[in-house]
């Protein structure tokens, strides 16, 4: 039996945590051709793992040591992003060697990767946010910041496909926000802008207990217009012949873009079990976009 490579044994490493997560972007991935896929899976294990960095609630005694953790975490990010950039010793850490290959074939920039970072390094101290401005900058670095990178994998041509991409990474997260008001409440954490739930007469004590009250709905209903304005700019910044060639952002764009339908469809009854796009709906999704695109390819 043949010796396996490290990196090919990289390349399975972040294979399997894309997989592992059947997350959205997972059904996004599963038709692109090894190169660009195996590039996006870097991208993608390289955020997780970020993320994962500052998951850990800080409560109680062990919440400065926790917190020491997370910062130690960042910075060793931080330091492996030297090790993806630079030409000096060879990168142990699977992710990393991925991603060192993906930059070596895309021009992904550093500033995004490290966006992410400081996205990520938000969670560490900030459990709310005073005002839009704030969230959009928090929703920048967390998901606009990846789209970024994503897009350079992808290709594109014109240089709107960057305003896309910083639209389309705003409405995809304030969806998950929106979803997510229940389970980040209960964790301390509350992301909706306090100058919206003042606007709307809605208290922490409300997110907590889990009261659907009108003022609740109101709020949720303006958010969601919000995030509907992000998708609908993203789509209007390019146009046919360059989404069909940013296919896979226009499937995560739709099943997010679903997700909040299905948001608003609930009346917004996210104090319950998850709200989530069923699976087949999220392959159709997938499916029918592809198809799209190639049927414009052939007859282009």
């Amino acid at each position: 039996m043949p010796e396996v490579s490290f990196i090919e044994n990289a390349a399975a490493y972040c294979k399997k945590l894309t997989t592992r997560s059947q997350s959205n972007f997972y059904y996004a991935f599963l038709f692109l051709p090894r190169e660009r896929r195996e590039a996006l899976e870097a991208v993608y294990a390289y955020c997780r793992l970020v993320d994962d960095v500052v998951d850990e609630e800080a409560t109680g005694s062990e919440a400065t040591s926790i917190v020491a953790k997370k910062l130690e975490g960042i910075a060793h990010w931080r330091s492996e992003l030297d090790l993806v950039y630079g030409a000096g010793a060879e990168p142990t850490h699977p992710v990393t060697a991925k991603l060192r290959e993906a930059v070596g074939r895309f021009p992904i920039r550093r500033e995004d990767m490290e966006a992410v970072i400081d996205g990520c390094a938000m969670d560490i101290d900030k459990t709310r946010y005073a005002s839009w401005d704030e969230l959009r900058t928090y929703c920048y670095r967390v998901a606009s910041a990846v789209g970024l990178m994503c897009i350079e994998i992808f290709g594109y041509s014109s240089p709107k496909a960057r305003e896309y991409a910083v639209d389309l990474g705003i409405a995809l997260q304030l969806t998950n926000i929106l979803r997510d008001v229940a389970e980040d409440a209960r964790r301390g954490r509350i992301y909706l802008p306090e100058e919206d739930l003042r606007a709307f007469g809605v208290t922490e004590e409300d997110l907590s207990s889990g009261t659907r009250s009108p003022e609740f709905l109101r709020l949720m209903r303006f958010q969601a217009a919000r995030a509907r304005a992000h998708y609908l700019r993203a789509r209007a910044a390019i146009g046919p012949a360059e989404r069909h060639q940013l296919v896979i952002a226009e499937i995560m764009g739709d099943i997010y873009y679903a997700l909040l339908q299905t948001l608003e469809e609930s009346n917004f009854d996210v104090f319950g079990a998850k709200l989530k796009v069923r699976r087949r709906h999220k392959m159709a999704i997938a499916l029918r976009n592809f198809a799209t695109a190639k049927l414009a390819e052939l007859t282009g």
